[in-house]
């Protein structure tokens, strides 16, 4: 018998995000941006996008830290 292990594309539930914080978390963490990259592409300084991230991962990660 012969068992093959299959991948398959994981995305997370960003529903609980704001639209700001999805936005940020998206282009940092899964289009590979970095913050003040895409501080400067959208307009806002690299201290908001830090804190929207910040925000969002710990939205993410069930509130830990907070």
């Amino acid at each position: 018998m012969t068992y093959q292990s299959s991948l398959f594309h994981y995305e997370e539930d960003l529903s609980t995000l704001s639209d700001a914080q999805r936005e940020v978390y998206e282009a940092v963490e899964q289009d590979n941006y970095g913050m003040r990259e895409y501080a400067r592409k959208t307009g806002r300084s690299a201290g908001t996008v830090g804190n929207l991230l910040r925000r969002a991962r710990r939205r993410l990660d069930g509130g830990a830290g907070s």
